[in-house]
């Protein structure tokens, strides 16, 4: 069973939940165009989360979720919310979502944390998770260091649940790739940032079509904290102070309000344009809906051209 038959919605894909970005006007965009459109509530307080889940509802009438940043000092007062409001889907990254676990499920919720590793993946199914999204490191933003192709499987064959696959999925060929990985479904971020409906500035998006395979760098392994983002003399600057053991209060001062000011300011130098490894393929802004239904296409075009393959051999 595909997660679309779970969740009772058209294609098995989840937007990604991209601080500043994934707002209640883009998840129900999402949602209205077949996939699960995500709230980021990270930078939320519990108020700012009733409006927008309050706003999703009001723009659409499809399943959406709603993603807990677990290191947001209001996230257990954003639960008790969640609880209340019972959106379809909660997903959440940035810690252990084990104690609010239960009554999440008892809320009729479905809840699906965000890993980058197995063995976080086994804690969060002892925790009681309905499924997992594994992300690779080709993902934009807050990283881990196992790659897709090679966390998806072992997350696979090591779970009794099912398994999202994210990290470098942007077109129907990597669509495709995860499911024979056996997973269920696909989470998917920088693709959707060159969708008409994405509300970054458009230096941001232009900066996404411009950017080749190799543009993207990993900043804060060094203060645990790695993140994947644009090169720009901002990510430059931030590497030069981490080589000369900078810590990481330093280096937060050097980020402070950075997101924003890529995603509202289109400062695509001094701020902070998070993009995944697969920005180099998209060289298009197209309508979500054309994108998802894109994918589909290529994907099931993709089997028969790997069938004949196999039957060489």
């Amino acid at each position: 069973m595909l997660l679309n038959e779970i969740l009772k919605i058209k294609y098995p894909i989840v937007q990604g939940a991209m601080a500043n970005i994934a707002t209640a006007e883009f998840a129900s965009a999402v949602s209205n165009a077949g996939a699960l459109g995500v709230i980021a509530t990270g930078a939320m307080n519990p108020q700012q989360v009733e409006e927008a889940v309050a706003r999703c509802r009001s723009l659409t009438d499809k399943p959406f979720g709603v993603n807990v940043m677990m290191m947001n000092h209001h996230s257990p007062e954003i639960f008790e919310v969640l609880y209340r409001l019972k959106p379809a889907v909660v997903t959440t990254g940035a810690g252990n979502p084990g104690p609010y676990m239960a009554k999440l499920k008892e809320a009729g919720i479905f809840v699906i944390p965000v890993v980058p590793t197995v063995s976080l993946a086994i804690r969060m199914q002892q925790a009681g998770a309905d499924m997992v999204i594994v992300e690779g490191t080709e993902a934009g933003g807050h990283v881990g260091e196992m790659t897709t192709m090679a966390l998806v499987p072992q997350a696979v064959d090591s779970l009794n649940i099912p398994v999202i696959a994210a990290g470098g999925i942007g077109d129907g060929r990597g669509f495709a790739s995860a499911l024979m990985l056996g997973a269920i479904g696909v989470q998917m971020g920088t693709l959707l940032l060159a969708s008409e409906e994405c509300p970054i500035h458009e230096n941001y998006k232009n900066a996404v079509l411009k950017a080749k395979d190799s543009d993207t760098v990993v900043t804060g392994r060094s203060v645990s904290a790695p993140v994947r983002i644009m090169r720009n003399p901002m990510s430059q600057e931030y590497l030069r102070l981490e080589k000369e053991g900078a810590t990481k209060d330093e280096l937060e001062k050097l980020t402070l309000g950075s997101l924003r000011k890529a995603v509202f300011d289109g400062d695509v130098k001094n701020g902070s344009v998070m993009m995944g490894q697969i920005a180099g393929m998209i060289k298009e802004v197209r309508p979500l809906k054309q994108i998802f239904e894109d994918i589909i296409l290529d994907a099931k075009q993709q089997l028969p051209k790997l069938q004949g393959k196999l039957d060489q051999l």
